[in-house]
């Protein structure tokens, strides 16, 4: 499978529709699936090179998704990320706990999406995604997220630096 091929699980044609015009315009290769059982069959089938995966899902919820594809030896290397509306308290921590990689809340936040998709496919992964959060657990933007990266990984956060940069 393309290094840059992702997997939308989502119900919601019109969620689907703006992340997928967002990594198109970005290069990458889109796959989606409508529900939990077909997403399943994708992954198995494609293994593609990120999943970006609702958790309120007909059939099969995204809990239940990220758990198979965990358990899977041939797919557990695969990156999950929760896309979803579930914002209150603990989902977060829910989310993570039950395998997925990393969380993104709805309505989707254009920059991060495209931080987080870019950050995982250029293998930074978790430890970029980590340091965008500040102590407290909020998202760092602007100058504190750069100061946050180019502590973590100053070489990589060079690297994903000049990579947006080139695209505006």
């Amino acid at each position: 499978m393309d290094s840059k091929t992702v997997l939308y699980i989502e119900d919601n044609f019109h969620n689907r529709r703006i992340v997928r015009k967002i990594l198109q315009s970005r290069g990458y290769v889109m796959a989606e699936a409508e529900d939990g059982l077909r997403g399943l069959e994708m992954v198995q089938t494609l293994k593609p090179s990120l999943v970006l995966l609702d958790i309120g899902l007909p059939g099969m919820d995204g809990l239940e998704v990220v758990a198979r594809i965990k358990a899977d030896s041939a797919l557990q290397h695969i990156p999950v990320i929760a896309l979803t509306a579930s914002a209150m308290r603990g989902d977060r921590e829910r989310f993570l706990a039950a395998g997925c990689d990393d969380y993104i809340s709805k309505p989707v936040q254009v920059v991060e999406l495209i931080e987080k998709v870019e950050a995982y496919l250029s293998g930074l992964g978790q430890a970029a995604a980590v340091s965008a959060e500040s102590s407290d657990g909020q998202l760092q933007t602007g100058p504190q997220r750069l100061s946050a990266v180019l502590m973590a990984q100053p070489a990589e956060a060079c690297a994903l630096g000049a990579s947006h940069l080139s695209k505006f």
